[in-house]
Protein backbone atom coordinates (compact mmCIF):
# COMPACT_ATOMS: atom_id res chain seq x y z
CA UNK A 1 0.00 0.00 0.00
CA UNK A 2 1.55 3.70 -0.90
CA UNK A 3 1.34 6.12 1.22
CA UNK A 4 1.93 10.01 1.92
CA UNK A 5 2.93 11.60 5.61
CA UNK A 6 1.60 14.89 6.18
CA UNK A 7 4.62 17.09 7.01
CA UNK A 8 2.76 17.66 10.31
CA UNK A 9 3.71 13.61 11.08
CA UNK A 10 7.24 14.29 10.87
CA UNK A 11 6.97 17.22 12.80
CA UNK A 12 5.35 15.07 15.59
CA UNK A 13 7.89 12.35 15.27
CA UNK A 14 10.78 15.29 16.06
CA UNK A 15 9.27 16.16 18.86
CA UNK A 16 8.05 13.03 21.04
CA UNK A 17 10.15 9.79 20.28
CA UNK A 18 6.55 8.09 21.60
CA UNK A 19 4.39 8.25 19.50
CA UNK A 20 2.41 6.99 16.62
CA UNK A 21 4.27 9.36 14.41
CA UNK A 22 8.40 8.54 15.46
CA UNK A 23 7.05 4.59 14.99
CA UNK A 24 5.93 5.37 11.17
CA UNK A 25 9.26 6.35 10.82
CA UNK A 26 10.68 3.97 12.69
CA UNK A 27 9.28 1.19 10.54
CA UNK A 28 10.86 2.81 7.08
CA UNK A 29 11.30 0.63 4.51
CA UNK A 30 8.27 -1.83 5.64
CA UNK A 31 6.73 -4.53 3.68
CA UNK A 32 3.33 -3.27 4.95
CA UNK A 33 3.56 0.33 3.05
CA UNK A 34 5.72 2.34 0.87
CA UNK A 35 6.39 6.02 1.16
CA UNK A 36 5.28 7.99 -1.48
CA UNK A 37 7.67 11.73 -2.05
CA UNK A 38 7.22 14.04 -4.30
CA UNK A 39 9.90 16.52 -5.21
CA UNK A 40 7.59 19.68 -3.44
CA UNK A 41 6.81 17.23 -0.45
CA UNK A 42 10.45 16.70 0.10
CA UNK A 43 11.41 20.39 -0.06
CA UNK A 44 8.50 21.25 2.34
CA UNK A 45 9.85 18.79 4.42
CA UNK A 46 13.58 20.09 4.45
CA UNK A 47 11.58 23.52 5.08
CA UNK A 48 9.74 22.97 8.15
CA UNK A 49 11.80 20.41 10.07
CA UNK A 50 15.07 22.88 9.55
CA UNK A 51 12.78 25.60 11.80
CA UNK A 52 14.29 26.43 14.89
CA UNK A 53 11.31 25.46 16.70
CA UNK A 54 11.06 22.16 15.18
CA UNK A 55 14.76 20.68 15.27
CA UNK A 56 15.30 18.74 18.03
CA UNK A 57 18.53 19.84 20.24
CA UNK A 58 19.78 16.36 19.75
CA UNK A 59 19.76 16.41 16.21
CA UNK A 60 22.53 18.91 14.14
CA UNK A 61 21.19 20.37 10.79
CA UNK A 62 23.56 18.21 8.54
CA UNK A 63 21.48 15.44 10.93
CA UNK A 64 18.38 16.52 9.94
CA UNK A 65 18.81 16.50 6.41
CA UNK A 66 19.99 13.07 6.59
CA UNK A 67 17.35 11.53 8.03
CA UNK A 68 14.90 13.62 5.56
CA UNK A 69 17.39 12.16 2.61
CA UNK A 70 16.89 8.92 3.90
CA UNK A 71 13.57 9.38 3.88
CA UNK A 72 13.38 10.35 0.46
CA UNK A 73 16.34 6.97 -0.74
CA UNK A 74 13.40 4.47 0.63
CA UNK A 75 10.38 6.30 -0.72
CA UNK A 76 8.62 6.09 -4.16
CA UNK A 77 9.36 9.44 -6.13
CA UNK A 78 6.69 9.84 -8.16
CA UNK A 79 6.43 12.77 -10.71
CA UNK A 80 3.43 15.48 -10.83
CA UNK A 81 1.64 15.81 -14.43
CA UNK A 82 -1.63 17.29 -13.76
CA UNK A 83 -2.92 19.74 -10.68
CA UNK A 84 -6.58 19.44 -9.22
CA UNK A 85 -6.48 22.86 -7.45
CA UNK A 86 -8.03 23.98 -6.03
CA UNK A 87 -9.93 21.71 -4.25
CA UNK A 88 -8.45 21.55 -0.68
CA UNK A 89 -8.76 24.95 1.49
CA UNK A 90 -5.05 24.89 2.17
CA UNK A 91 -2.45 24.77 -0.98
CA UNK A 92 0.03 22.97 0.69
CA UNK A 93 -2.28 20.12 1.61
CA UNK A 94 -3.43 20.37 -2.82
CA UNK A 95 0.38 19.24 -3.37
CA UNK A 96 -0.50 16.50 -1.20
CA UNK A 97 -3.37 15.22 -2.63
CA UNK A 98 -1.80 15.58 -5.72
CA UNK A 99 0.64 13.41 -4.72
CA UNK A 100 -1.71 10.93 -3.31
CA UNK A 101 -3.36 10.73 -6.78
CA UNK A 102 -0.51 10.60 -9.01
CA UNK A 103 0.89 8.13 -7.09
CA UNK A 104 -1.85 5.92 -6.96
CA UNK A 105 -1.47 6.19 -2.81
CA UNK A 106 -4.11 4.38 -0.78
CA UNK A 107 -3.86 6.98 1.98
CA UNK A 108 -3.00 10.14 3.49
CA UNK A 109 -1.05 10.41 7.07
CA UNK A 110 -2.42 13.12 8.81
CA UNK A 111 -3.40 14.95 11.86
CA UNK A 112 -5.17 17.66 10.04
CA UNK A 113 -8.00 15.00 8.74
CA UNK A 114 -10.31 18.19 8.57
CA UNK A 115 -8.31 19.98 6.01
CA UNK A 116 -8.22 16.47 3.81
CA UNK A 117 -12.48 16.07 3.47
CA UNK A 118 -13.60 14.74 0.31
CA UNK A 119 -10.67 13.11 -0.39
CA UNK A 120 -12.44 10.05 -0.93
CA UNK A 121 -13.66 10.88 -4.28
CA UNK A 122 -9.96 9.69 -5.43
CA UNK A 123 -9.86 6.86 -3.71
CA UNK A 124 -8.05 7.83 -1.14
CA UNK A 125 -8.29 7.83 2.80
CA UNK A 126 -6.62 10.01 5.39
CA UNK A 127 -5.94 8.75 8.58
CA UNK A 128 -4.18 10.11 11.69
CA UNK A 129 -0.50 8.38 12.55
CA UNK A 130 -1.85 5.74 15.26
CA UNK A 131 -4.81 4.74 13.29
CA UNK A 132 -2.79 4.21 10.32
CA UNK A 133 -0.99 1.76 12.41
CA UNK A 134 -3.66 0.08 13.35
CA UNK A 135 -4.54 -0.67 10.22
CA UNK A 136 -1.40 -1.65 9.45
CA UNK A 137 -1.43 -4.24 11.62
CA UNK A 138 1.54 -3.10 13.79
CA UNK A 139 -0.83 -1.79 17.47
CA UNK A 140 -4.07 -3.07 18.41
Amino acid sequence: MRVILDTNVLVAASRSRRGASYRILQLIPDRRFQLCLSHPLYLEYLDVLLRPEHQLAALSEQQTRGTIRYLLSQAHLQEIYFHWRPFLPDTKDDMVLELAVAAQAATIVTFNLKHFRGIEIFGIQAMQPRDFLVEIGEIK
